[in-house]
């Protein structure tokens, strides 16, 4: 049979064709995924103090780590190693920030995240602080805040957070359905991966309840499993989760493959879909490489101290994770120069800021009025700030201040060789805007109180909380739980408490609602929220008596809260 010269052509381009179509659908070989996780930036620009035990090493180190300058000198050096990198994070970007970002309602360090080119993620409860409209304010833009005194102040057309939050397990309590997105699909290299984002389930215990009016959070694990087969059918071939909890381990935070991690993230790993082989975490505050359950589950300290660099090599076809390479990575400025843009950025945003941070308060009675407590659970910070809420609110008729460790951000430190302490300082130690409420608690509530600093959730420990002159007690850790406080040692001016004798109590709007599992506070009677913030008590306090801290910053063990010491 003769073809043709036309038929032959046709033949000829239908076979380049089927070759190209054949080309394809030929597999190809592994690629290589680069991610960077970070997590509880808490609108920290500038470094801060770190210190850490180097597993290559074994030595302990402390310098001054992270800042955005830092950050991105390390994503800029690590893009030019791959321009596809993804960069993620797992919550609490913003809140309990430093002044440099909170008075100005954490719009720069939305911004510097813009600026880092941050593409993803999971809310975290810090994120709730300021109540849901807020936050929604923060992702989308504009200037309609609760906070009007200080969004759109630094720029008058705030424009929102150009990266995606992720809240899979916050659903709107009126549809049932999550309030912000669950997921995202990411296409890195060709390959599709999908990131789900979530936030600790018990985020009602550590947030103001009317923040989170209107909203439901469930089962973080429950909540990621239902987004897989939706980011199937969006092509994810690659699964990532980002979880706003952590936990806790003895082991470095540059320890690759550690074993020993406990605390709530750890049940909710072994709940994931298997096809998730990746967790990054936030919450707790440490840096990890751990094994759970066959699966990688990092964390990356906070305030930016490390950045988490993450190898993903992956099947391009099937997905198929081939090897996880993990590393926690310290943001020395020394060893990261800073990208000029986000120099040029912090340096404008310092210079708006400077006269109001250095705004002088007083002097303090030490350098440094610290935040650690005693092993009874008293600290000199926490004693400075319950008797600055107590003279605050005296004329409200307070009698007994209580504040507590998770709203002391950081030590209260001084400026100059004369001990002063200026608004910057303060404000770092307290800086979520918290009102302080007065109350009405019997004697037998107080009691009540202070025994559910024992009744916590298994991963979250004993949590004291910090008393005003005047209230005293010893506890027993020896004593069955809700039985703790010795017989008879609860004591106000020097009395026994009288269970039925009623009580005028202060603390802050988080406290007074129930919040950090004290649910005794909810209960009180005749409430007033004077509309004093915590802040401006403190402040007010500083400048009124000279050397304040100083008496205390030694501490002794039975100054307010003691305990039972057991014989060595």
């Amino acid at each position: 049979m003769t073809v043709s010269p036309r038929a032959r052509a046709r033949l000829s381009i239908l076979a380049l064709a089927l070759l190209a179509a054949g080309c394809t659908t030929t597999p190809r070989g592994p690629v290589t995924l680069n991610l960077v996780a970070i997590n509880d930036f808490h609108g920290n620009l500038e470094p801060s103090k770190y210190t850490y035990t180097s597993a290559a090493t074994g030595k302990s180190e402390t310098l001054r780590a992270g800042g955005i300058e830092a950050l991105s000198g390390a994503l800029a050096a690590w893009r030019k190693e791959d321009k596809d990198l993804l960069f993620i994070g797992a919550g609490d970007l913003i809140g309990a920030s430093p002044a440099l970002s909170s008075m100005w309602a954490d719009e720069p360090s939305i911004e510097a995240m813009n600026l880092l080119g941050l593409r993803l993620s999971s809310v975290g409860n810090h994120e709730f602080d300021q109540g849901r409209k807020e936050l929604l304010r923060q992702q989308a833009g504009g200037c309609d805040s609760p906070r009007p005194g200080k969004a759109c102040r630094l720029s008058p057309d705030y424009r929102g957070a150009r990266f995606t939050y992720l809240a899979a397990n916050v659903l709107d309590s009126a549809t049932g359905k999550p309030f912000m997105p669950a997921y995202r699909v990411e296409d890195v290299k060709g390959v599709k991966v999908g990131v789900a984002g979530a936030v600790l389930q018990g985020t009602a215990s550590v947030a103001v309840a009317s923040a989170i009016a209107g909203l439901d959070f469930i089962d973080e694990a429950d909540a990621i499993n239902k987004t897989l087969p939706q980011m199937r059918a969006d092509g994810a071939k690659v699964f990532i989760a980002l979880i706003h909890e952590g936990g806790r381990t003895d082991e470095s935070p540059d320890q690759p493959g550690c074993k020993g991690l406990t605390g709530g993230v750890v049940d909710i790993v072994k709940k994931l879909d298997p096809a998730i082989r990746l967790v990054i975490t936030g919450h707790s505050h440490q840096g990890y490489l751990c094994t759970v359950d066959g699966r990688v589950v990092t964390q990356a300290d906070a305030a930016g101290h490390l950045l988490s660099r993450i190898a993903l090599k992956v099947d391009a076809s099937s997905g198929a994770i081939a090897d996880i390479d993990v590393k926690n990575v310290v943001m020395d400025p020394a060893k990261f120069p800073a990208d000029p843009q986000v120099s040029a950025y912090l340096a404008g945003v310092k210079e708006r800021s400077r006269a109001a941070l250095a705004r002088p308060l007083g002097k303090l009675g030490t350098a440094t009025v610290a935040r650690r407590a005693n092993e009874a659970g008293e600290s000199p910070l926490g004693n400075l700030i319950a008797d600055a809420v107590l003279a605050a609110t005296r004329a409200q008729g307070a009698q007994i201040g209580f504040m507590n460790n998770g709203g002391i951000r950081k030590d209260l430190e001084t400026s100059d060789a004369a001990l002063t302490t200026n608004f910057g300082h303060a404000q770092a130690v307290l800086p979520f805007g918290n009102t302080l409420v007065v109350l009405d608690l019997t004697g037998a509530q107080l009691r009540r109180l202070l025994e559910q600093q024992w009744q916590r959730p298994s991963a979250s420990g004993a949590t004291i909380l910090q008393v005003s002159q005047g209230l005293s007690y010893t506890w027993d850790e020896k004593r069955p739980i809700g039985q703790r406080l010795v017989p008879g040692s609860l004591k106000f001016n020097g009395k026994p408490v009288d269970d039925n004798q009623t009580y005028r109590v202060v603390a802050n709007n988080f406290l007074a609602e129930g919040g950090d599992n004290f649910p005794e506070f909810a209960k009180g009677t005749k409430r007033v929220d004077t509309q004093i913030v915590d802040l401006d008590a403190l402040s007010e306090y500083i400048a009124r008596n000279p050397g304040a801290g100083g008496a205390q910053a030694g501490l002794a063990p039975s100054t307010r809260i003691d305990k039972v010491r057991t014989p060595q």
